[in-house]
């Protein structure tokens, strides 16, 4: 597929069936997140795969716990503050981490939400867990084969977006 194509048609999942995803996708997925750009290369993303209990666990902690226990498995990414050079900058390469799977999860017919308002119980999710202070929460992939695929989002057209 066209890559603007893929970036086009691309929509969060949030309804998935039971097929599981086999672990070498996995990595082929935690891979793409690997390869994004990151300022002086410092890669400050980190990853969690959580499945089965552990899943079920983490979805106590959203209102949208029925994505993650939906899911086939989920992608918790972090900020690890050892490897951080400035915040904003290290927050917007994990934006990018995240982008590349979400691409890579569609291009190999997978489907998946990034949620983010799980993070305002990252404290509790840490202590649950027992992730080191280390690494500060982000967001959370849920992914798994798509029940059904939703239909095209609208967007603002380009000519209102451009300011100069």
């Amino acid at each position: 597929m066209d890559t603007l194509e893929l970036i086009k048609s691309r929509r969060s999942i949030r309804k998935f069936s039971k097929k599981i995803i086999p672990p070498r996708t996995v990595g082929k997925i935690l891979e793409a997140g690997r390869w994004a750009p990151s300022g002086l290369n410092n890669q400050p993303w980190r990853f969690a795969v959580l499945e089965g209990e552990d899943k079920d666990a983490l979805a106590a902690y959203t209102k949208y716990s029925y994505i993650i226990k939906g899911a086939d498995r989920v992608i918790l990414v972090f900020l690890d503050k050892t490897a951080s050079y400035h915040y904003e900058k290290d927050f917007m390469a994990i934006g990018a981490s995240i982008q590349n799977m979400l691409l890579y999860l569609h291009s190999q017919k997978l489907g998946a939400c990034w949620l983010g308002e799980i993070i305002n119980k990252s404290k509790e999710i840490a202590a649950h867990f027992r992730f080191p202070a280390r690494y500060i929460f982000t967001a959370v992939l849920a992914m798994g084969y798509p029940k059904k695929y939703p239909r095209k989002s609208p967007r603002i057209k380009l000519k209102n977006l451009i300011i100069y």
